[in-house]
């Protein structure tokens, strides 16, 4: 599992949020200043463009993802490519757009804010469950890591600029925070910043690092356990996919970074399981 493979050699500005489609087993993810969502289809990539930045999804069915933009969460028919408005996300703010999102075990769906420009705690951590949308984590500069545990314990997340991956216990019923959060592993001393991740079927954190050209991998209770080379130096995100869940794509960006390998999407193959992506209830 150590030789990254190209998926596709699309250089994305800003490449994010890679959702594997269990149901139709293809990958979709974002090039967040591009305003595209990307996708490949029989060896065909294609692409639907937007009108403001998008940078995560999760899926609600055969033909249906949900949609986290800049001002708003929307119901995304695959198919036709049309949008069905669902709730505003910080719609009268101009300062910020949606960055990391994922879908959680009981349905909601979490997604993080972000300033265009990084501005310090402009962003926050928001959680979409039943037709509401409740903001979970204020005054979040770079939000990223949202993922959560197999055995439904706790979600993570991180704030980039801060380094720090945090541990936030749920409750089993709905899924709610519960008490304060933890820290999981602290990066802060490093020259690069945590950024998205995913938890894979045996409880492991496996963390996409911007500015490191890896994915690092930390035992349930945070403990470092390996690290897998990226080619391009700013790794964004990864995903378990593929039909036994074992290929992990990777999510990289370009912007500030002029080589060739820089923004492309790539894949590793591994006899490490992910979890199937958890499906979004609207």
């Amino acid at each position: 599992m150590t030789t990254a493979q190209i998926f596709s050699d699309t250089r994305c500005t800003l490449g994010e949020g890679p959702l594997w489609h269990p149901e139709r087993q293809q990958l979709f993810w974002f090039d967040i200043l591009s305003m595209q969502l990307l996708t490949v289809v029989d060896g065909e990539q294609r692409h639907w463009q937007f009108d403001e930045c998008v940078s995560a999804a999760g899926w609600v069915d055969h033909d249906t993802l949900i949609l986290a933009s800049a001002s708003a969460l929307w119901r995304f028919d695959i198919k036709s490519g049309e949008q069905e408005y669902l709730i505003a996300l910080e719609a009268d703010n101009p300062v910020t757009r949606s960055n990391d999102g994922r879908a959680d075990p009981w349905g909601g769906f979490w997604i993080g804010t972000m300033g265009y420009n990084c501005e310090p705690g402009a962003g926050a951590i928001y959680r979409y469950y039943r037709g509401a949308l409740r903001k979970l984590v204020p005054n979040v500069t770079i939000s990223n890591a949202i993922c959560f545990a197999p055995d439904r314990s706790c979600a993570y997340y991180t704030d980039t600029a801060k380094g720090r991956i945090l541990r936030q216990p749920l409750n089993a019923d709905d899924g709610w925070p519960e008490g304060k959060p933890q820290l999981f592993v602290d990066l802060s001393g490093q020259d690069f910043g945590p950024d998205g991740a995913v938890v894979d079927a045996d409880g492991n954190l496996w963390n996409a690092q911007w500015g490191a050209s890896r994915v690092a991998c930390y035992t349930a209770d945070g403990g470092f356990k390996t690290a897998l080379p990226v080619p391009a130096k700013q790794a964004s995100c990864p995903a378990f996919g593929g039909a036994d869940l074992t290929t992990l794509f990777v999510t990289t960006a370009a912007e500030g970074d002029d080589a060739p390998e820089a923004g492309q999407t790539y894949l590793f193959k591994s006899d490490v399981a992910g979890q199937r992506e958890h499906q979004v209830l609207l």
